[in-house]
């Protein structure tokens, strides 16, 4: 319990975070709580589990779900993303639908709206609509977005934004505390995430290396941190596995010489130094998995 805040009138609760991929849902928080938590890339299905990104002020303690993009599932990863993302829509007290307004609605925004449709039609839930990358987009395709969405849900808050400008994100706090419940702060104040840092040290690698390997790659990569270890209060040493399905990219992965590698870990390292406020010594290694995205004993292994 976060004991120096004010109790009286104070707004606390659960928000949903949703959307297709790479609409830019863990860029939107990563800036609203002013500390990067969570891993993002210009790839899709960046973020793979629901992590919660806790925003505690004077008024009100936001916690945000951050859930992987909603999309079309192809293998039992993808299943289990998207039944994470479904199982948030349950649990929330509000819903914050993500679309990206610089493109047309496209089948993964349809489908995600016909899930959540019940929900907000028989009055269930709360739904604020934010409408992203404003910064890309001139004002007559804006309005345009914005005509199309209000015919869909005519009572749902519409908000333009640009999560990595900053705009309008003092406009949506604002309407998302005003719907939130009634309550006392549900997390403790300096409280920002469900994860430890042990787990954001793999999304972090793994954020890495999606940034720097080729198109082929990226999605058929997992990591492990196999150990964790802190070396007195100012530095840890991390040992990490990146899971590859075939031997051909594990090559990839490792480059001419390392070099490929090695470049992931300069990356993630300053990553984790910067989360953590540490200094990080970091081990890497590559290990092939086949067709580990289809082998449910496998995700259980990864953390899935």
């Amino acid at each position: 319990m976060a004991e120096n805040l004010p109790h009286n009138n104070y707004h606390s609760g659960f928000v949903a975070v949703i959307g297709r991929p790479n609409v830019g849902k863990s860029t939107l928080i990563n800036m609203l709580l002013k500390q990067k938590i969570a891993a993002v890339s210009p790839r899709p299905q960046t973020t793979r589990r629901q992590q919660l990104g806790i925003l505690t002020t004077e008024k009100a303690q936001i916690v945000f779900m951050d859930t992987p993009g909603f999309h079309s599932p192809r293998h039992k990863l993808g299943e289990k993303m998207v039944a994470s993302a479904l199982a948030a829509i349950e649990d929330a007290d509000v819903l914050l639908l993500i679309l990206d307004c610089s493109q047309p609605l496209n089948d993964e925004d349809e489908l995600l709206i016909q899930r959540i449709k019940p929900f907000v039609l028989e009055n269930q839930k709360s739904l604020v609509i934010a409408l992203n990358k404003i910064d890309r987009v001139q004002a007559e395709d804006l309005k345009s977005v914005t005509d199309q969405i209000k015919d869909l849900f005519p009572q749902a808050k519409i908000i333009p934004i640009s999560s990595i400008r900053g705009d309008n994100l003092d406009l949506l706090m604002e309407q998302l505390v005003e719907i939130l419940p009634i309550s006392e702060p549900l997390y403790p104040e300096e409280q920002l995430t469900d994860l430890s840092e042990r787990e954001i040290a793999a999304d972090l690698i793994r954020e890495a290396a999606l940034l720097i390997l080729r198109d082929e790659v990226p999605h058929s990569i997992a990591v492990r941190v196999d150990q964790y270890q802190e070396k007195g209060e100012g530095a840890a040493v991390i040992f990490a596995t990146i899971i590859v399905e075939r031997e051909s990219h594990k090559g990839i992965v490792i480059g001419a010489n390392g070099n490929m590698i090695k470049r992931i870990g300069i990356q993630a390292r300053q990553e984790i130094e910067a989360m953590s406020g540490r200094k990080v010594y970091l081990n890497l290694k590559v290990k092939v998995q086949k067709n580990w995205r289809k082998d449910e004993n496998l995700l259980k292994w990864l953390g899935y």
